[in-house]
């Protein structure tokens, strides 16, 4: 049966705090990985549709203070950048003509993030060529690579900043002041009522409106761009599935632990045609026994049946020397593969002997080493937290204190004798 090739657009959220990790692993700026199957060597392969010399939170900043973007009304801990990952199978890609052909498809995609989050707010847009696909290489015994997209954006929309009542023009209240471009996740990614046939709105059974959610939008959004722009030969990701959000670590546990299965169940297979195998000995016995030499000749006889046996033979052993080549040829492959792998276990092993020989030794002063430090993190975190009310409490009275002023000014003005004057002439008139 053919395999089904499915596209895939999720989005990942990050914060101010947290994006740098990101970031770096993107840009392939770390020196190691937790995702083992990075091929350093092919990282100069990696297109960058988009970047910026700056970091992404410089960057930010930057577009803050020359008035690009509010972050009014935005909490400290705000989820400010999107992560577009845009991905089909590996497979697809190696059917039609690899990484060429990759290329062509996500710079098409990038038009389509340009599309969705406006080409003013992506700071960074990248193709990955560098990750080795271990099952698909495995399989058909050669390198094939997983090509993807990671796609960093701020979350933008249009606000309209009206006239407050407070206005001195009160002709103006109510009317638009400006329109500001708001950073906000939440109202970038709003869900829509689903519609019948007909376009009209549809509820459950309680009445509520029954409503899609953005991210699944994304993806129809995503699948029809590409097939209007001629690519075809896969199908929108399965709606409700959660293999794509699987932690990449986790995925690539459950698929080895699946080709371990796989690989087992081919050597109990193996065990049980043996005996089965071991028949053709007698066949070989019986080859070497075929046909007679002729007296005063180095010719051999052999019997019609004989002869008839021998050549089916000789056909069966040249088709098995293609197989054996083939087979040769593949194991090669896989060991060269094994190679590599044990060389990148042994690389991880020099890395983090350090750590294990500590652990052997004294696993208590590691764990209270590695407890001291978390606990820092989060002692620095709260007190960011407290600096951060303490500022936003010294904000509020400072706005308080102001208006107290203003309204005493405004008493102080009402009891002076000039205005007192000036209200008793014009009641008078």
């Amino acid at each position: 049966m053919e395999k089904q090739h499915f596209s895939v657009a999720r989005v990942v959220t990050h914060t101010k705090e947290n994006i740098s990790k990101f970031e770096r692993h993107d840009e392939r700026r770390n020196t190691t990985y937790s995702n083992t199957n990075i091929v350093a060597e092919r990282t100069p392969m990696n297109i960058y549709f988009k970047r910026y010399d700056t970091t992404l939170n410089q960057k930010f900043d930057e577009m803050v203070k020359n008035g690009q973007i509010s972050t009014r009304g935005l909490k400290a801990n705000a989820k400010i950048y999107n992560e577009l990952v845009f991905d089909v199978n590996s497979l697809y890609f190696e059917e039609n003509g690899g990484y060429e052909f990759a290329k062509s498809f996500y710079e098409k995609a990038y038009n389509f993030a340009e599309k969705e989050m406006g080409t003013e707010n992506i700071l960074t847009a990248v193709l990955h060529a560098d990750e080795l696909n271990t099952a698909l290489t495995e399989e058909f015994g050669k390198e094939i690579y997983h090509y993807h997209l990671h796609v960093i954006a701020i979350p933008v929309v249009q606000k309209e900043i009206k006239y407050s009542k407070r206005c001195k023009d009160k002709s103006l209240v109510g009317k638009t002041k400006e329109v500001i471009n708001q950073v906000s996740h939440s109202k970038k990614w709003k869900s829509e009522q689903a519609v019948d046939g007909n376009s009209t709105p549809l509820y459950d059974e309680k009445g509520k409106p029954i409503l899609i959610k953005s991210y699944s939008l994304l993806q129809d959004r995503f699948f029809n761009y590409m097939f209007d722009n001629g690519y075809r030969g896969f199908v929108r990701g399965i709606k409700g599935s959660t293999a794509e959000h699987l932690e990449n670590l986790d995925y690539k546990i459950k698929k080895d632990k699946e080709r371990l299965k796989e690989i087992s169940n081919k050597i109990e297979e193996k065990e049980a045609t043996f005996d089965d195998i071991m028949k053709f000995d007698k066949q070989i016995k019986g080859v070497s026994d075929l046909g007679k030499h002729k007296r005063f000749s180095k010719k051999i006889e052999l019997e019609p049946q004989d002869y008839e046996d021998l050549v089916n033979y000789a056909k069966k052993g040249i088709v098995a020397d293609k197989e054996i080549y083939e087979r040769d040829t593949r194991i090669e492959n896989l060991r060269n593969t094994l190679n590599r792998w044990i060389e990148k276990y042994d690389g991880l092993l020099e890395k983090t002997k350090d750590y294990f020989h500590a652990i052997k030794h004294a696993p208590q002063r590691v764990a209270d080493f590695f407890k001291s430090l978390f606990d820092k993190e989060k002692q620095d975190e709260l007190e960011r937290q407290r600096i951060e009310q303490e500022k936003l409490e010294t904000e509020r009275k400072a706005r308080e204190e102001v208006r107290e002023k203003e309204r005493l000014e405004r008493q102080k003005l009402k009891n002076s004798p000039e205005y007192k004057k000036r209200r008793a002439d014009r009641d008078a008139r």
